[in-house]
């Protein structure tokens, strides 16, 4: 696992700044992404447990986007020179280094987990240990809401994204593995993506229970 996180965040440690003005709209331009995380964050509201984590946060932005819907967020991320990035452009937010599968939050603490196209990197052997890590930070009642790259097939397929390896999901297998880890899978979307990959953009919010 630490092998290819080590390239991960260096691969990602030398794109900050094109990434983060790629991404410096907060998905102005992505209103089923944008609605998803609205949804998300009305529904950790509805809690009573206002902390959440954007885990993979890169430079912030949707970390942001949480606060501004009320939620009291933080970011994490792998990459040391994201995380420096999210402090410069957002002050008043709290960002820390850190692995998926080691977070720093106490067990049960946290009222919403988002991982917006952050396990993406995640070969699929590995992905188990970080979704049992989102389900141990999570309060009961608490929901995680997962993006990614779907495909059709039956089975993940791994492939050339342009800053790292990464794989596409079909969304239920994906649900399975969520339903492995405790949680109840609560709302799909799946649509078209404004991308020549050709993926869909699929949307998981599961509950624990």
């Amino acid at each position: 696992m630490l092998k290819h996180q080590d390239e991960t965040r260096a691969a990602y440690d030398g794109v900050v700044e094109l990434y983060a003005s790629m991404f410096a709209n907060r998905l102005e331009t992505q209103p089923f992404a944008r609605n998803m995380i609205g949804t998300f964050a009305e529904l950790v509201r509805g809690t009573g447990n206002l902390r959440a984590a954007d885990v993979g946060c890169g430079p912030g932005h949707l970390t942001a986007m949480l606060h501004d819907l009320g939620l009291d967020a933080f970011g994490l991320d792998l990459s040391p020179a994201m995380v420096a990035h999210a402090r410069r452009a957002h002050p008043a937010l709290r960002f820390d280094e850190a692995r998926m599968e080691a977070l720093p939050v106490e067990d049960g603490a946290l009222g919403g987990v988002l991982a917006h196209y952050s396990m993406i990197h995640t070969p699929p052997e590995e992905l188990p240990a970080l979704l049992a890590e989102q389900v141990r930070v999570l309060a009961p009642g608490g929901l995680l809401l997962a993006s990614f790259f779907g495909t059709e097939g039956p089975e993940p397929v791994r492939f050339d994204h342009k800053v790292a390896p990464a794989y596409s999901w079909p969304a239920e297998r994906f649900a399975e593995l969520l339903a492995g880890a405790g949680l109840v899978t609560v709302a799909r979307l799946l649509h078209d993506p404004a991308s020549e990959r050709g993926f869909l953009d699929t949307h998981l919010l599961a509950r624990r229970p």
